[in-house]
């Protein structure tokens, strides 16, 4: 009869699975960097819950990972600057603060009242994911401070386009 696919119809099926995944420009930038962790660390530390005594608490690392994933694509295909009607990076930093304080209560929970192996596990990669988000937050406050300072409140642009959405330089 006959093949239904050709060889030739490999090519499309690769460049949707790659439009679907973060440019590499936005992959190796610090915020890229961030983001891949804290989606990592979060869908982590949400396994080693569900497999615990201490499932309880794996309801906020699945919604920290879904709030993460969709900011690292919204941020990867620049669905942030379509939409200017949300405050994308205070966003963002608040997603960071009460991630970073919920992390850290329930890993302390989790190392403190269970005994089994995985809540000890999922507590320490909560300590982890507690460490990256306080750096996420810590870097976003500065950026926006510093925007703030050059007098940033008078004009409607987010401090991240005004710096260039992927930059890497430190301004601290």
């Amino acid at each position: 009869m006959g093949d239904i696919e050709t060889p030739s119809s490999t090519h499309p099926r690769q460049t949707v699975l790659l439009s679907v995944l973060p440019s590499k420009e936005f992959a190796s930038s610090r915020k890229g960097m961030l983001l891949i962790a804290e989606v990592a660390l979060s869908f982590v530390s949400f396994i080693c819950f569900a497999a615990s005594t201490a499932a309880a608490f794996v309801t906020f690392p699945l919604l920290e990972f879904l709030s993460a994933l969709f900011l690292l694509f919204a941020y990867s295909i620049k669905f942030n600057e379509r939409f200017k009607g949300f405050l994308w990076p205070l966003m963002d930093f608040l997603r960071c603060v009460t991630a970073s304080i919920i992390y850290f209560i329930i890993s302390i929970m989790s190392v403190s009242k269970y005994a089994d192996a995985a809540s000890k596990a999922a507590g320490i990669f909560g300590f982890i994911a507690t460490i990256v988000f306080a750096l996420d937050f810590y870097l976003i406050f500065n950026e926006l401070a510093t925007f703030l300072k050059q007098g940033g409140g008078e004009t409607n642009e987010e401090p991240s386009r005004q710096q260039g959405e992927f930059s890497d330089s430190d301004s601290d």
